[in-house]
C-alpha cells in the first residue's frame, strides 16, 4: 500500500465555491502560476504517485457554503485518479484544509477524535484537537491556552484484508514571523511562534503516546514545519518538534528514515520536501519540513520511503513532465511510503 502526504500551496483557490474546477488563465496561489497550470501540474503528480491515499495539507477550504471534500473529489475524477474519494475532520478558518484521499476499493478510513472536549477551559492532558491546550511554554507559572489553527484529522482506518490502523494528518503551527518588520519584531514573532509549535508539537506527542501505550499501529504525517536544526531559535528550546513528536527518553518512538537522518547528520547532503522563494534574498530555499512517521510495530514491517523532489530524487529528475509538475504544483513535495498492510 503507498501512502503519501502532499501540501498543495493554495489548492483552495482552484476551486469555485460550487467545487468546480477552475482551470483558467487566472493567477493561483503560487507564484507566477496560472490556476489551470497548476491544476495540470498537480493532475500530473497525482497520477504518477498513485497512491492508496493522500494526506492532503492546505486542502480546499470547508465551510457552510463550501464542501472542501467534495471540491476534492471533483478533482480526482477530472484527473482520473483511483484515490477519488475525501474525508474530512474538524475545519478551520484558515481556507486551508486538512484532507484524506483515498481508494475506496483498498481501505475505508473515518473521522475518530480522540480526547475529552475542553472549550475555553482547557485541559494539559491531550485534549481533542478542535479544543484548547494548557501549557506553560515561557516556564513564569502561567498556563497558556494553545489552539490548533488547522486541527489535525484522526483516522480509524481499516484495509480490504481486515488490517486497522490509526493516521494521523497534521499541519503544524509556522514559525515564520509573517507580517511584521524589524529585527526586533521579527525575533519576538518568531519566538512565540516557535513557543506555540512546540506546544502543538508537545499535544499531539501525548496523543501519539495513548496510541502506543494502547497498541495501536500508527502513522503521524504531514507538515509539521519544522526540523532539526532548521533555525537559530531552536538553540532556545533545546529541541525541535519534530524530536518532541519522534519522541525523547524512554518513550517508544515513532520513525522516519529522513527526520533520522537530520538528527545524526548535519553537515553535507541534507534531504528536503519544500522549496521556498526568498525575495529578499533573489534565490530559493529548501529545507524538510514534510515527515510520514510510523511506530515502532509498522517500522518492523520494512516499508519505502520516498521524496519525490524533481532534483534529489533520479527518477523524478529523468521524467521532464514530471519533474516540472513538480515545480508547478507546489511548494512542497510529495512524501511517501510504500508498505505492506
Amino acid at each position: 500500500m503507498r501512502i503519501a502526504t502532499y501540501n498543495v500551496e493554495w489548492m483552495t483557490n482552484l476551486f469555485g465555491d460550487d467545487g468546480a474546477i477552475l482551470a483558467d488563465a487566472t493567477w493561483s496561489g503560487r507564484r507566477n502560476v496560472t490556476r489551470a497550470a497548476q491544476l495540470e501540474a498537480l493532475g500530473i503528480v497525482f497520477t504518477a504517485l498513485d497512491a492508496d491515499a493522500v494526506m492532503v495539507i492546505e486542502a480546499p477550504d470547508s465551510h457552510r457554503r463550501r464542501d472542501g471534500a467534495g471540491a476534492l473529489e471533483n478533482f480526482a475524477k477530472w484527473a482520473g485518479i483511483r484515490a477519488r474519494r475525501a474525508v474530512m475532520g474538524f475545519v478551520n478558518d484558515t481556507q486551508q484544509e486538512i484532507a484524506l484521499l483515498f481508494d475506496p476499493d483498498k481501505l475505508t478510513p473515518r473521522h475518530d477524535p480522540r480526547g475529552i472536549e475542553t472549550g475555553k477551559q482547557g485541559s494539559g492532558d491531550a485534549p481533542r484537537f478542535d479544543g484548547v491546550f494548557r501549557i506553560d511554554l515561557d516556564i513564569d507559572n502561567t498556563l497558556e491556552a494553545v489552539r490548533w489553527s488547522k486541527p489535525p484529522l484522526e483516522l480509524a482506518v481499516d484495509t480490504v484484508n481486515g488490517t486497522a490502523f490509526r493516521m494521523i494528518g497534521v499541519h503544524a503551527k509556522s514559525k515564520a514571523p509573517y507580517g511584521v518588520e524589524g529585527r526586533e519584531e521579527v525575533m519576538r514573532a518568531a519566538i512565540a511562534n516557535r513557543r506555540k509549535q512546540l506546544a502543538q508539537c508537545i499535544w499531539l506527542r501525548q496523543r501519539v503516546d495513548a496510541h502506543l501505550a494502547a497498541g495501536d499501529p500508527l502513522i503521524v504525517l504531514g507538515d509539521l514545519n519544522d526540523g532539526p536544526g532548521l533555525d537559530e531559535y531552536e538553540k532556545l528550546f533545546r529541541r525541535s518538534g519534530v524530536e518532541i513528536v519522534l519522541g525523547e527518553g524512554q518513550n517508544a518512538r515513532l520513525y522516519d528514515p529522513h527526520a533520522e537522518g537530520l538528527l545524526h547528520r548535519r553537515f553535507g547532503a541534507m534531504p528536503s520536501s519544500a522549496r521556498f522563494w526568498i525575495e529578499d534574498q533573489d534565490r530559493y530555499l529548501q529545507t524538510l519540513l514534510d515527515y510520514v512517521m510510523v511506530s515502532p510495530d509498522l517500522k518492523a514491517k520494512g516499508g519505502h520511503w520516498r521524496i519525490w523532489h524533481p532534483f534529489d530524487d533520479p527518477k523524478c529528475y529523468r521524467v521532464p513532465e514530471l519533474r516540472d509538475a513538480l515545480l508547478t504544483g507546489s511548494d512542497h513535495y510529495p512524501v511517501t511510503l510504500d508498505i505492506e498492510l
